[in-house]
């Protein structure tokens, strides 16, 4: 039986690495390292002078070009100038309220506030069309709120929504929404005044970092305002809701000056939310004459489209700063709280300290250029701003080559963003509550809206004065409105034909471009199917 004896290296394995090290360590041998070593640095060094070189050079030409255009990429300049207070809209008590409470919940302290998580009203049937509020669901909240009887997990909501049942449900309504009528009174008689600037913090080195606490009170200030306006049509009472409308409107409008793209979308859907009073008062014949002159005007002046110009070259201009910000620094700046999962957050987290604090300053540039050239390809070519119009199937287009031209491919690959210089552009383009792609589709919506709003008040002054409808659209032009706006989906006139119960129907092709002859899809602004529709119910 033989054993095997483990034995360290021969002798003549020792003698090789002995030999090694006495030759690295000679004179001769560190000299060889340090000739490696300056190599080696100097390799390094010239890589980082070409990369910084290099996009600091494609950098400069793309920010000459845009200059020359007459953009500016210093976020600095789209920030709204101070106004004084006699003329500033903002500076109201109300409205100075937004920026100053605490309570992001607190506007009022009527019904709307402590009895709104109680009416239900997202779970009628047919939501592709529009509905009138369920006064007698708020009426009955009211009673339960005030006998003390309103238990935390209680809903209210009923089919009564014919005009007696509205009409008998109003006054109570109405009584429990005085509680801050005078402070709303005070923001009506401002709301004339020629400026309107919230007092936000603008002076800060991180421009995703200003604060906004207004928009979420603003849009509660117009929700709550739509209820009152409702009810006081129901109660036919048109004077106050009028003044309402302009009220929500005037609030809306309050931020239109601000360089944000969150302001203009809850600009556009606080306006979307004034249309339904206006609806209603269609629906049941309310408005005057000249109460429908000046809502058709209010809403034909509204180009969301033109609107949405400055907020993309202000995006623009912040993204850049950021990445300044990131570069001067050498630290990195928290990733996009709105990733798809916890691990590609803690990757973009390692990948952002990499950029901030090992890469060349060239990169830093590649980071900017690549960030503005897809922010601009993006917004150009599925928006047409002169011709008022936006693509669908050009927006999806867009969306697809931006995922490709940011990963390389259909795949979301961090990595690959990364590596090509995109990580920017992924987590502004691509994530976040008003991320690029989805923006077309709200400015369509609202820009509808208030389309249909207008022409729907110039075909109830042409019923007022004809004692019908007329059977073409074309028959308002020039009397009832100087003119039309066309679909923006398709740049055609909006649909538009008589109903056999002396009613109308009038829409859009909605968002899958296709007429499917007014029927409506699941929700009002479906993205997926049906037309985006105006009609009244039948009497």
């Amino acid at each position: 039986m033989s054993v095997q004896i483990e034995t360290g290296p021969s002798t003549s394995e020792r003698g090789t690495i002995f030999r090694f090290f006495r030759r690295l360590c000679s004179a001769q041998g560190m000299w060889r390292v340090l000739i490696v070593l300056a190599w080696t640095v100097t390799i390094i060094g010239l890589w980082y002078g070409e990369e910084n070189w290099r996009g600091r050079r494609a950098w400069n030409q793309y920010r000459e070009a845009t200059e020359a255009r007459g953009e500016s990429l210093d976020f600095a300049t789209y920030v709204p100038k101070p106004v004084p207070d006699d003329e500033n809209f903002a500076a109201t008590s109300l409205l100075k309220s937004f920026i100053l409470q605490r309570n992001v919940n607190i506007v009022s302290n009527d019904l709307y506030l402590r009895a709104g998580d109680h009416v239900t009203e997202n779970t009628l049937k047919d939501r592709g069309r529009r509905h009138y509020l369920d006064l007698v669901a708020w009426q009955m909240a009211g009673a339960a709120l005030q006998n003390g009887e309103l238990k935390p997990e209680q809903k209210f909501e009923t089919d009564q929504t014919d005009l007696a049942a509205r009409a008998a449900a109003a006054p109570a309504v109405l009584e429990g929404m005085k509680t801050d009528q005078a402070e709303f009174a005070e923001a009506l008689a401002a709301s004339t005044r020629k400026f309107s600037r919230y007092p936000l913090n603008y002076d800060v080195e991180n421009p995703w970092g200003i604060l906004l606490p207004h928009l979420f009170r603003i849009k509660y200030a117009c929700q709550r305002l739509s209820l009152e306006a409702c009810a006081e049509l129901a109660a036919d009472q048109t004077g106050p809701a009028l003044a309402d409308e302009k009220l929500m409107l005037a609030l809306a409008d309050s931020i239109k000056s601000e360089p944000f793209i969150i302001s203009l979308l809850v600009r556009a859907a606080c306006v979307e939310i004034g249309v339904q009073p206006v609806w209603e008062g269609l629906a049941e014949h309310r408005w005057t004459e000249a109460q429908l002159q000046e809502l058709q005007a209010r809403f034909l002046a509204y180009d969301f489209l033109a609107d949405l110009q400055v907020p993309l070259k202000a995006e623009r201009a912040m993204g850049v700063q950021i990445v300044d910000l990131l570069n001067s620094k050498r630290s990195p700046i928290k990733p996009s709280p709105f990733v798809n999962s916890q691990d590609q957050m803690l990757f973009e987290q390692a990948a952002l300290d990499v950029l901030g604090n090992v890469m060349p300053s060239g990169w830093f540039y590649q980071e900017k250029l690549n960030y503005c050239a897809l922010f601009d390809a993006q917004c150009k070519g599925a928006m047409d701003v002169g011709a008022k119009t936006i693509s669908p199937s050009k927006v999806a287009a867009k969306i697809n080559e931006l995922t490709r031209q940011i990963y390389g491919g259909p795949s979301v690959s961090p990595l690959k963003a990364f590596l090509r210089h995109r990580i920017i552009a992924a987590m502004v383009l691509l994530q976040g509550y008003n991320n690029i792609p989805n923006i077309p589709a709200k400015i369509a919506m609202a820009q509808t809206a208030t389309d249909q709003a207008a022409l729907a008040c110039a075909l109830e002054r042409y019923r007022l004065a004809h004692g019908q409808f007329p059977d073409q659209l074309e028959a308002l032009t020039p009397q009832y409105m100087p003119r039309q706006p066309n679909d923006v989906i398709t740049g055609q006139p909006y649909k538009y034909r008589r109903t056999e119960d002396g009613q109308f129907i009038l829409y859009s092709v909605g968002w899958n471009e296709k007429d499917d002859g007014g029927a409506a899809g699941k929700t009002l602004f479906d993205q997926t199917q049906g037309d985006w529709v105006w009609s009244y119910p039948s009497k």
